[in-house]
Formats: C-alpha cells, structure tokens, sequence
C-alpha cells in the first residue's frame, strides 16, 4: 500500500506529514489519573504517550520508547487549577526534517479553559532529560533550544547532539492567539491547541499480541493495551511516561508474574534482553541510557561524542532475581523445558547465564564461611538504595536489604544448583566451575537457616498497642480494628533491612510476597507472613485502598515521617507487590504439607487480599498510588497528585499488568477482613 503524502512550509521547516494510510491505527487508548490526562498511541513506526497535566502548573509530555525519548512543554503557573480535554486521541503521524531524515510520533488537539497560557520552557531530548527537568527545573544547556513564533505556531526543532535526527514541538493555536510569545484564550475564556510531537530516534518493534499473550491470559482490555504498549522484540518497557525503556529487575519480576499468561516467544524476549546486558561478571543491568542520554553520560566522561548505551549495575536484587526466573521457565514451565537447550544456545544465552550464576557464587561465599551481618549483601558504597525500593528513604537507611538477603539469595543458589544438577549448563560450564557449583545446595542451605533470624523482630504485646494507637492518631485512621488484631498478642515481622551495624530498621513491609513466591517457608515463617500481609493497617499493611508496601507503626518518629502516603515508598500501594503477594499466596497454598491452621491463616489473608485488589482495580495498571481515610473509609488517591507527593506515578506499568495471569480464588464470604 502506498501511503499519501502532503508538504507545506511552516517557518523555516519543511513539513512533510504521511498519512498513516499503510499503518491502521491503535485502538483508542486513554484515561484520566489524577492530574494526569493519558493518551497512548502504537502504530507501525509510531508508539508516543501524550499526558496532559492539568491543575495550577499545566504541562504537555510527549513520550516515546523509540530511544527513551520526549518532548515536554512547562508553563508558567495559572489561576484556578484549569484541566486540559482531548476531543479525540492522539493520531500517527511521519515526517521529514530538513535532511529528509524520518521523525514519527502524534498530532492531537487539547484544550484549556484558562486566560492566558505563558510557555515556561520546552525540554526536547531524552526522557532521562525530561524526568530531571520536572523533578529538579533545570536541564543541560546544550539540549535546550529557543522557540519559533508565527503567525498561529510556536514550535521547537533540533537535531540530536551528535547531529542524528532530532525532535520536533509544534503548537498551533486553533482557538485564542498569540500575544508577545504566550498564549491567550479566545473570548469565551478557552485556549484551543493542535500539538504535533515527533521523534528521529529509531523505532521500536512492536510485539503483536498474538505474538505476546496466549489463552491463558485474562480477558482485561485496559491491562492488554497497557502491556502492549510496552512490548517490544528489542525488549519490553518499565513504565510510561517516565521509564520507557528496559529496566532489569521490573523485566524479570513482570516476566516472572506474566509468565503463565505468556507466549513461549515473550518470555524468552524479556529473558534475552536482561543476559544481553549483563556486565562482564554477570550483573544485572538496572537501566540503560540510551539515545541521547547516553551522549550526554560519554561527554560528562569526558569521551568521544556517541550513543552506545551505558548501563547501570549499582542495583543489588537483579543479580539474585535472574537464576530463580530463568529457572522458573527453563525447568519448571513444560513449555520452557522443552524449549530449554535450543534457547541457551541462542547468541550466548547460556555462556551469559553462567557469568550470572558464577557471580551468585562467588558473592554469596563469605556468608555462607562466616554468617554475620557484615558478610551479608550490602548496598554498594554511596549509595542509598539497591533493590526496588530504590528511594533514598526506602530502606529506612538500612544497608543490608531484607528481600535480597532472606530470600533471593538463597532462591538464586536453589535455582543455580537445580539448572546445574539437570545438566542445561554442562555446555557452558568450565571445570574450574565445578567445584563451586556442586556445592550451591548446601550454601543455599545455610544462608535459609542463618540470613532469614538476622531480620526477625518481635514487639511486645503492651508495647504493640500503645504504638498502634497512637500511630493511628498521627495518621488519622482508626485503631479499633488493627488494636482488635492483635488480640493481645505480641507482633512478630521481618524488618525491612539492616543498618550499617547489622540491627534490624523496625518497619513492617510487603517484601514476605518474594517468601512466598521464591520461596518454602516454614510454618513459622508462613504464619508470620500472613500477618504482616493480612493485619488491618496500622497493625498491618491491608487497608481499603490495597496492600501497603511499608508500615512505619514500630519505627522512632524520625523514621515515621519518611514513611508516609506522600513518600515513594511509604504507606503507599504499588499496584504489582499486591500481584506478587496473591501469586505468593496461591503458590504456597498449592502445597500438600502445610498444616490446617497455616492453611487457613493464609486463605483469610489471601481472601482479604482479593478483595482490596478488586477494590483497586481502576488503577491496577498504574505504577502506584496512596490513599486518604475520608467518610469513615479508605479512598484511592493517584500519586503524585499532591504537591506534597515525593514524585509522579507511571500510567502504564509494566509489572502492574501482571493480572493478567492471576486468578481470583472463589470469593470467601466468610473471610474476616475488618479495616479494609
């Protein structure tokens, strides 16, 4: 088919728009999250996220996973919190630049009730670029370009720094005018745009969704596009708009969870993605930079002008996340196992998984010799975070974190032993390997008996209630059931992470889900968990609004108020922890050795889980959100809606579509699930 062409002039630039005549275009895909109004567009060549934030800041962000690239328009700060409309989704669009080199991305109308709109500054570039720019206001002077004023336009043009095509912002102004340099609304009070956002970064390749899900997978519309969006051949996407590009630990968990739900051919993408990247000693690259990020990262190194991506190994649960999954799919899915051996022969999947696997145990040697605390797997020297609560504040300023250690780690050393014993690696493996690796099954062994008691903590009962009761206060939430919880009894939970000393950070925390899916724990250990997760908050992390990812209700007040709804990972919801719980729960229930008083703690919990995920599930795809107790209830409230909120939400998620392969146990009416 051929595709129908048009060219005018706008300013000094050539415009060339392609009809997308050959490409049919998405499926409409949009939605409002708080501020935010979301627009996705996948076709062909094209593949943008339009999100329009409205309120007293008004800002316009074009997202592209070609290159992890954007444009963003700020503007100066108005009256009266206007919200932006779009009377139709975004549409497809290629152009020419002035070298005739191709840029793709949207067109689209928007449209503002407010008198005057001033552009503050216009970033074009990398998302990387984009995100410092909201989070911090400034950006590198190199990137940033002066606007072109016509007659009904303002628009932004420039070519990459290493003089590849670039990126393109035009706004024509359909209803208002223009008037020095801003724009004013027509006389009924509105302002009228057509946006055209483009990109030259190279395209994507979509993965089509017969290529991505199979019949396992849920009938769920919003989830399916959202999951779309971000597949890919090269790789699949963490989040849009701020993480359109591969990130490690979120490729592995989403291809973990999705996992049941997916085609052969999918999970082995994710896979393939995360050992081309590893590091020449087997770690797992967190994020890459790529585009022009990765220009401005060779040029701060003082290097040659180039866009080799550069990745980041300064993230510790990737390395120990990698053997549990490859052999989730490689000896335990029928369908892996049968596919096993002519995958790792595949452009050195297998060499490259043995790098992993012999990093697993070259680095988890001392504490197996030596069980203490200093042996244990520590964050890396000047850094605040390692593993996905990877704010300054997740950990509480703890340096040995509780998933890496109690559970990862030794499910790696499983993993890497049972890949080892089944013979898939005897063509990758060294002698020199063997040794080490024949001894995997008992390291694993010691680091299940002596890593997991380091974290254990225990509250008194009388000390529980008095802090439970007054936490409640501070966060102004009831205490009557949470205090009726703990039916006198003393609170036993894991804590979140170690300090530098080695003594536990006394934070409850929704971390036991990697227990439960990587792990056998014990009666002990299983009744723990249910607890944690189960309890009504602030006894425990279950509230109406969904499942907390941390509870500071034990913690010293300093570390109370970096834990609250406004932190990222504070008394929040992260919408995938909540499916990796439920996965969790409905592995560890499949046993047939639990005992009937285990059993049932962990159906209630499971019960009282389902029902706050179905309670949540108009924002399931979204990264996470917090909540705010009105009315005598617990409500939804998006993240980063508030000034007070610590950063902004992703409206698509990677590891938030994971539902796709859950499913609900029958309904339990009987469940006990007070609180929520």
């Amino acid at each position: 088919m051929r595709a129908h062409i048009v060219c005018g002039g706008l300013s000094a630039l050539l415009l060339c728009v392609v009809a997308p005549a050959a490409v049919p275009a998405a499926a409409p895909f949009a939605f409002q999250e708080g501020l935010n109004l979301n627009s996705f567009v996948r076709s062909g060549d094209v593949a943008a996220h339009v999100v329009l934030r409205s309120g007293d800041h008004p800002r316009v962000i074009v997202a592209f996973p070609a290159g992890n690239s954007g444009v963003g328009l700020w503007f100066d700060g108005v009256r009266g919190a206007p919200a932006w409309t779009m009377p139709a989704p975004a549409r497809p669009v290629s152009e020419r630049d002035a070298r005739g080199r191709p840029l793709n991305g949207v067109t689209f109308r928007a449209d503002i009730a407010a008198a005057r709109l001033v552009p503050k500054q216009a970033v074009l570039s990398s998302i990387r670029v984009l995100r410092d720019y909201q989070a911090l206001g400034t950006s590198p002077a190199e990137v940033l370009t002066d606007p072109m004023t016509g007659a009904d336009t303002i628009s932004w043009s420039r070519d990459r720094l290493d003089g590849a095509a670039g990126y393109r912002l035009v706004v024509k102004i359909l209803h208002g005018r223009i008037v020095g340099g801003a724009i004013e609304a027509a006389a009924d009070g509105r302002i009228g745009l057509e946006i055209t956002a483009l990109t030259g970064e190279p395209p994507l390749t979509p993965l089509a969704e017969a290529d991505l899900l199979g019949p396992a997978a849920n009938a769920d519309p919003a989830a399916r596009r959202a999951l779309a969006f971000l597949s890919y051949r090269e790789k699949f996407l963490a989040g849009s708009w701020r993480f359109d590009t591969y990130f490690g630990r979120d490729t592995l968990m989403s291809v973990r969870l999705l996992m049941p739900a997916l085609q052969p051919a999918a999970v082995e993408t994710g896979l393939r993605s995360v050992l081309e990247r590893l590091s020449p000693t087997g770690q797992v690259a967190h994020e890459e930079d790529i585009g022009e990020f990765a220009i401005l990262d060779h040029r701060k190194r003082g290097e040659p002008t180039s866009a080799k991506p550069v990745y980041d190994y300064r993230m510790i649960d990737g390395d120990f996340l990698l053997a549990p999954v490859a052999r989730a799919w490689l000896l335990d899915d029928p369908r892996g196992r049968q596919r096993a051996a002519a995958f790792l022969r595949e452009s050195g999947a297998g060499a490259a998984l043995v790098r992993n696997l012999r990093f697993v145990a070259t680095r988890t040697a001392a504490f197996a010799g030596a069980p203490v605390a200093a042996n244990l797997i520590g964050l890396k020297p000047g850094m605040d975070a390692g593993e996905w609560r990877d704010s300054n504040d997740g950990l509480g300023g703890g340096r040995y974190p509780y998933d890496v250690n109690a559970i990862l780690a030794p499910a790696a050393l499983d993993a890497a032993a049972a890949l080892y014993e089944a013979g898939l690696l005897a063509p990758y493996v060294s002698p020199a390997d063997r040794p080490a690796f024949a001894g995997l099954v008992a390291r694993a062994a010691a680091w299940r008996a002596q890593a997991a008691p380091m974290f254990a903590v225990t509250i008194p009962a009388d000390q529980a209630r008095q802090a439970v009761a007054a936490y409640a206060a501070k966060a102004g939430v009831p205490a009557a059931d949470a205090l009726r919880a703990l039916n006198g009894q003393p609170v036993r939970f894991n804590a979140i992470a170690l300090d530098a000393a080695g003594r536990p950070i006394p934070i409850e925390h929704s971390d036991e889900g990697f227990a439960l899916l990587f792990g056998r724990p014990d009666a002990a250990a299983l009744d723990t968990a249910a607890a944690t997760l189960g309890r009504p908050f602030p006894a425990g992390l279950l509230t109406g609004a969904g499942l907390l990812v941390a509870n500071p209700v034990f913690a010293n007040p300093a570390l109370q108020a970096k834990f609250g709804p406004g932190a990222y990972h504070g008394t929040v919801i992260w919408s995938w922890h909540q499916a990796l719980a439920a996965a969790g729960l409905a592995r560890q229930l499949a046993r047939n050795d639990l005992a009937p008083e285990t059993r049932t703690a962990l159906r209630t919990t499971q019960a009282c889980l389902w029902r706050a995920i179905a309670a949540t599930r108009s924002v399931q795809s979204s990264e996470l959100w917090s909540w705010r107790f009105d009315a005598g209830r617990y409500r939804i409230a998006p993240f980063g809606a508030s000034g007070q909120d610590a950063d902004e939400s992703n409206a698509a998620q990677l590891w938030s579509t994971v539902y796709l392969a859950l499913r609900a146990p029958a309904a339990d009416p009987t469940a006990d699930c007070p609180g929520t």
